[in-house]
């Protein structure tokens, strides 16, 4: 049973953008939580981690073993760990804050939170805004917030995980080989019905990789290859900041792959994931 742990492919909007599992994937295994969120609602790591604690407790229940497989380490880790008890944010701050521009939202983060505005990157706004709107309703910073953590799952299951780091040109190549094919396979016309929508361009179906390349062509401001270069370089951007997380954020003891991951190398991956413990 695979359990969807990446951010983009649980918006059933981004089915072709977020590469989610092929009519024939889907065939030979039962996948969850791929597709199950419309991109009007922002699915949080709070949220992601309560839909997989209902999965993995239901493939369990059946003497299954739940896969959890995805990219999104935040994911992972406030289903391990826990989460901070953060009250609902009021819906007047939420509103106020993916309003305004990311900028305007960095600075002033930095007034009321200074620890977060230096440890986030100024570029990543979904994080920005975060904070912000966290300390913006609650009056406490998300740090304080972090140091109480509670729900994690971690100290309750039996895991067994597997952390793959293939070679970076590798994994860079195969990058920009499968923009090109989502293109092939319809990218554009998922954008366009993304536009179709003139949802708010803050939600993180607007942002996910691809989306605001593909809108700049189809709103005829660069040309398709434009669109594809850009596209294969935020995705290349994204697989660096992934790999170097997954590289040092989790435990020691994981398990780290470092070949590239084939036909031929399958068999010592699931060897080193089967050795541990």
């Amino acid at each position: 049973m695979i359990v969807n742990a990446d951010s983009a492919q649980i918006y059933n909007d981004l089915r072709t953008l977020s590469a989610a599992p092929t009519d024939e994937e889907l065939r030979t295994a039962e996948h969850r939580l791929y597709g199950v969120r419309d991109g009007a609602l922002p699915c949080s790591a709070a949220d992601w981690a309560e839909m997989a604690r209902r999965e993995i407790v239901d493939v369990h229940s059946s003497r299954r073993i739940p896969i959890l497989v995805g990219g999104t380490g935040l994911y992972v880790r406030t289903l391990l760990e826990g989460i901070a008890p953060v009250p609902a944010i009021e819906p007047q701050v939420r509103a106020r804050v993916r309003d305004a521009a990311l900028d305007e939202n960095y600075a002033k983060l930095k007034s009321l939170d200074r620890a977060a505005a230096t440890r986030l990157n100024a570029a990543d706004g979904m994080r920005i805004n975060r904070a912000l709107e966290v300390v913006l309703s609650t009056g406490r910073t998300i740090g304080e917030w972090q140091r109480q953590r509670e729900g994690g799952i971690g100290e309750t299951i039996a895991l067994r995980p597997l952390i793959l780091l293939p070679p970076r040109n590798w994994l860079y190549e195969r990058c920009d080989d499968r923009f090109v094919q989502m293109i092939e396979q319809g990218a554009v016309a998922e954008v366009e019905a993304l536009l179709a929508r003139t949802l708010n361009p803050n939600l993180p179906v607007m942002r996910a990789i691809g989306v605001p390349e593909l809108s700049a062509y189809v709103l005829g401001k660069i040309s398709l290859d434009q669109a594809i270069a850009a596209g294969q370089q935020s995705t290349r951007r994204y697989a660096k900041r992934q790999y170097t997380w997954f590289a040092h954020q989790p435990p020691p003891e994981w398990p780290r792959f470092h070949q590239a991951l084939d036909v031929d190398s399958l068999g010592e991956a699931l060897a080193l994931l089967t050795a541990k413990g």
